[in-house]
């Protein structure tokens, strides 16, 4: 548990790549259904998308995080919005790129009363062509890169690099990847969400769509699967499983992004697999019990705090 107490001295730099999203979050007592109108309960703007949200979580945390990605043109309002919200929990945006004349992604989310939430984004196509910049640029004083699997298209060749040069790649594969894929490969760690790996497994089961996976790649596999908590393959092939920590949830939006974010910071630190899942699991968790998407993640002491609880009530 030292890892986890006594972080690094010097933060580890974590490079997140992906689009971020400018959020329009309303609470509201149900989703509408078609053709019908409804009336929120309360609103919020935030900026989102998953790889800014693991950066959020990953600085709370007490990380560095550096953000990659596509954007919008730069004389738009959601540019500067982010800009300015990710200028204030400290995250590095030097790498983020401007497309001129284009759009940043945007997201209108439904939270209902159970926490779960509903969410429609558009993403301008064109968005997928950006290029990145070189190699020993985005990878110096580079501990980790933590991507989502849908920029595979753009990001695959830096991640194949990372694993050469011996940095840890983490994915956060929240829709069907194909069996032909290069991030199966150019990976350390996939982390899948339950329904995106059992359709890229064509599997019903989690356990058995890992396993079907693992005949195909190296990396570390894991699926998360809510309140149910996480089951992955350990180093001999055999399935585990780490328990969800049980909350009040009011918030699921951006869960899953915090929970990647902190299990890359654990990696980074060297914390053993199951470690840094659980310490993944208490921060997602925290975050479900607050309204806010990820800037509802958690700092560190918190984290700690949730985890020593969770320890004495296990030994008592």
């Amino acid at each position: 548990m030292n890892s986890q107490a006594n972080p690094p001295t010097r933060p580890p730099r974590i490079l997140c790549i992906g689009m971020p999203v400018r959020d329009l979050a309303f609470q509201t007592p149900r989703v509408p259904g078609r053709g019908s109108k409804e009336n929120a309960t309360a609103f919020d703007e935030i900026c989102g998308g998953n790889a800014l949200n693991a950066a959020i979580a990953i600085v709370r945390l007490g990380g560095r995080a550096s953000i990659c990605g596509p954007m919008g043109d730069a004389t738009e309002g959601s540019s500067s919005f982010i800009f300015e919200q990710t200028k204030h929990e400290g995250i590095e945006t030097t790498h983020l790129i401007h497309m001129p004349g284009l759009v940043t992604p945007i997201s209108a989310v439904m939270i209902d009363p159970s926490g779960e939430r509903t969410i429609v984004t558009f993403r301008d196509p064109r968005l997928w062509r950006v290029k990145l910049p070189e190699f020993d640029t985005l990878l110096d004083d580079c501990q980790a890169i933590l991507t989502e699997g849908r920029c595979a298209g753009f990001c695959t060749d830096l991640c194949a690099e990372a694993v050469r040069r011996g940095i840890p790649v983490i994915v956060d594969v929240d829709h069907a990847m194909s069996l032909r894929e290069g991030l199966l490969n150019a990976s350390t760690h996939l982390v899948f969400s339950s329904e995106p790996l059992q359709e890229t497994a064509d599997v019903s089961d989690d356990g058995q769509a890992l396993h079907k996976i693992a005949t195909l790649t190296k990396s570390f596999l894991a699926g998360t699967r809510g309140p149910r908590g996480t089951i992955w393959l350990d180093e001999h092939g055999l399935l585990q499983e780490t328990p969800a920590f049980p909350v009040h949830t009011v918030d699921t939006l951006g869960a899953g992004d915090v929970f990647h974010g902190a299990f890359a910071l654990a990696i980074t630190e060297g914390q053993e697999l199951r470690e840094a899942l659980r310490f993944a699991s208490a921060a997602a968790a925290l975050k479900c019990t607050r309204f806010g998407g990820a800037f509802a993640a958690p700092q560190r002491p918190e984290v700690m705090a949730l985890l020593g609880r969770d320890a004495g009530s296990s030994s008592a």
